[in-house]
């Protein structure tokens, strides 16, 4: 987690200086994008909530995406994780969402990916979307590489996008 702080500190202060909000929808980072940037004291002023949609119907109870409005969309893709960060963008009325899923290991998951695929993705004013592979089956070590790549993709497009 002492890794992840600086990165949720960055984030939160310029969401602060931008006076905007963000909500998060992880799978595979179970949590730790949001602990980083709820670490921060005045998280209130920009964090609005966050989801672990680690399952189907986490999805579709929490995000209100239902399989069917899936369509196309393949399951840890990068449109995917567009999804999801729209999705919780959407549901809590916020500038920001953050999307991330993945396979954290020891073994990959069952749409193929091996362990250490993750994909994800940050929606508002600038949307991207990236794909990493950490090559390790180390679980805990890909749950905060997935974390502070997704704080570090969000900090690209805050800084970014325009004001």
């Amino acid at each position: 987690m002492q890794t992840l702080l600086p990165l949720g500190e960055k984030a939160g202060a310029l969401l602060k200086a931008r006076g905007e909000s963000i909500a998060v929808a992880e799978s595979s980072a179970a949590g730790l994008i949001s602990a980083a940037l709820l670490a921060v004291p005045g998280a209130s002023a920009y964090f609005r909530g966050g989801a672990v949609v680690y399952t189907r119907e986490a999805r579709s109870i929490l995000l209100d995406i239902p399989q069917a409005a899936l369509g196309d969309v393949p399951p840890s893709s990068e449109p995917y994780a567009a999804l999801l960060a729209r999705g919780a963008r959407e549901r809590l009325g916020t500038v920001w969402g953050l999307g991330e899923t993945g396979a954290t290991g020891p073994t990959g998951n069952r749409y193929g990916h091996a362990a250490g695929h993750a994909c994800l993705a940050v929606s508002g004013p600038v949307e991207r979307a990236i794909t990493l592979e950490t090559g390790s089956p180390d679980r805990i070590g890909n749950m905060r590489e997935f974390a502070a790549a997704s704080l570090r993709l969000l900090i690209e497009a805050l800084e970014a996008a325009p004001r």
